[in-house]
């Protein structure tokens, strides 16, 4: 499966204006084309002009299904369903032109809008992105998993009855032999959990909503409890395991490192630039949304505990972490 691109923040589609950009430069047909770079393959044709497959790459990595330094393989899906987009471009921007839309003043600040991205972009891949080394990946992975809060995780079973009097009697069941898994399928009115035999997965202690924490804070593996009361019923509760939370992986975290890494050292560069250029703003600049960090900066290894408390007990389970496995 194709990764995001780690310079989402960056590559944006140029898309027609881009097309416009290349139909410009190509104006007459070339015959024997060398191929723009090494390795390229020639793909399609239209009119005489060539598609390479690095047009193609080029095009997937503007659209963020794949990274900079991703392969990308000519005989899968992505391929050609990117080919086919790349051939559409191509057709418009010569449709365009043969209506002359791209001397119009609009298409000429289109182009320097693309050009300009463009150059940008050959700028960060050329500075930045190889200054990003596993080194730097892992030492960021580091830090980040010491000051990660390492809770305890639970993985429970549920019975969520409606009134008090059944969850009573259900408990009586349990404590005389019944199967939990079998009368949670059986008599349990959360849906999202009957049909597994109550099976609510791993969540963090430090997440579960409050009602569970006074009876599961000190349950043992094995132990039932309850029941108590949460919005939609009355749970039964049963701790099948405990353990240490388990952090996401350095390869889980890698395409997240790599883009706030590579965030940062844009900033820098920009930052850098600024300081070296007369730049005038000639309208009061807004007060919200600047200097914000991706919202996908890893800060995955922290839990949001804000929404906990509030989960609706009627699917009753518990908000798990991000990157969180089960």
């Amino acid at each position: 499966m194709a990764k995001p691109s780690v310079l989402r923040l960056i590559y944006l589609p140029a898309m027609l204006a881009l097309s416009l950009s290349v139909a410009a430069c190509n104006k007459t047909t070339v015959s024997n084309e060398a191929p723009p770079e090494a390795g390229d393959v020639a793909v399609a044709r239209i009119d005489g002009e060539t598609i390479w497959t690095s047009d193609v790459r080029a095009e997937a990595i503007a659209q963020g299904q794949i990274g900079p330094g991703e392969p990308l393989d000519v005989t899968s899906d992505l391929f050609s369903r990117t080919l086919e987009e790349v051939i559409d471009q191509r057709l418009l921007a010569k449709a365009a032109m043969a209506k002359g839309l791209e001397k119009s003043t609009t298409a000429q600040r289109r182009l320097r809008a693309a050009h300009d991205r463009i150059l940008g972009d050959m700028l960060v891949e050329t500075s930045i992105d190889r200054d990003i080394d596993d080194k730097a990946v892992k030492d960021h992975y580091d830090e980040q998993v010491k000051l990660s809060k390492q809770s305890e995780e639970i993985r429970t079973r549920l019975i969520l009855l409606r009134t008090k009097a059944e969850a009573d009697a259900a408990l009586k069941q349990l404590q005389g032999g019944a199967l939990f898994e079998a009368m949670a399928m059986e008599k349990s009115i959360d849906q999202g959990t009957r049909f597994n035999g109550g099976d609510m997965g791993y969540f963090t202690t430090d997440i579960m909503p409050q009602a569970y924490k006074g009876v599961l804070a000190t349950a043992k593996t094995g132990d039932t409890v309850g029941p108590v009361q949460v919005d939609g019923g009355w749970a039964l509760l049963r701790v099948e395991d405990r353990r240490p939370e388990q952090l996401p992986t350095l390869e889980e975290e890698r395409p997240i490192i790599m883009r706030y890494l590579i965030y940062n050292q844009v900033a820098g560069m920009l930052n850098s630039l600024r300081k070296k250029a007369k730049v005038e703003l000639l309208v009061k600049p807004s007060q919200t949304g600047s200097g914000q960090e991706p919202d996908s900066a890893p800060a995955s290894m922290e839990a949001d505990d804000a929404s906990a408390d509030s989960a609706s007990a009627s699917s009753a389970v518990p908000v798990k972490k991000a990157g969180q496995k089960t």
